[in-house]
């Protein structure tokens, strides 16, 4: 990857394994923005984006997402740091459609087209499988590892962590099976695989920026 021309990094990762901090602390550091599922279902909700509006809008201009960006007033504010935070009430928002998959699929596309980038999941390593500049990461963790950060971020037992992550692994490879025809397990979909276990994500984004510069 060429940090001097336009690039995407994708990064996805295990729940638990920290990789959505360690994705906003590389953007940060390469003073780019990150967008993660949040964030990315937030807009094509808030502001009605489908795939027939999303085309239309390219009808009027090659660069659609700057032109969406100006319209709405996001720019600077896109950067901020973007926290979201699995309950066991969050699950059914990890179901998609088809129609919002592809939309999802446009909106990163338009976004990679118009600047640099980190994304956090949405199959990114699928989406930009093509894209001349992108970087596509994996962050894993053991388990204990995972049930350990969830169970300290939500405030439950381990017996609840383990059983939310095991939800979310299962609806996570569903989705990626349905939509990519891959596995997200597979490590031929990605250029660096990571383990969180022992490191912070300081030192992950560290491992990566050298990655980055090598």
């Amino acid at each position: 990857m060429n940090k001097n021309e336009k690039f995407v990094i994708t990064i996805n990762r295990e729940l638990g394994s920290g990789g959505r901090t360690v994705g906003r602390i590389v953007s940060e550091r390469l003073g780019v923005p990150f967008y993660d599922k949040a964030l990315i279902q937030a807009l094509t909700g808030k502001y009605q984006l489908s795939v027939d509006e999303i085309e239309r809008m390219k009808g009027r201009s090659h660069s659609w997402w700057a032109d969406f960006k100006r319209a709405i007033n996001i720019g600077a504010s896109i950067n901020a740091t973007h926290q979201y935070h699995l309950k066991p009430t969050d699950m059914p928002d990890l179901l998609t459609t088809d129609e919002m998959f592809k939309t999802e699929q446009e909106v990163l596309r338009g976004i990679a087209a118009d600047e640099s980038c980190v994304v956090a999941g949405r199959s990114g390593f699928y989406v930009f499988r093509e894209h001349p500049n992108h970087l596509s990461i994996l962050i894993q963790a053991s388990m204990n590892y995972r049930i350990d950060h969830v169970a300290r971020k939500q405030q439950l037992t381990a017996d609840e962590a383990r059983k939310i992550i095991e939800q979310v692994d299962e609806m996570r490879e569903n989705y990626v099976r349905k939509y990519t025809g891959t596995s997200r397990y597979d490590t031929r979909n990605y250029d660096l695989v990571l383990r969180a276990d022992g490191k912070t994500a300081d030192e992950l984004a560290d491992i990566i920026m050298q990655y980055i510069k090598s």
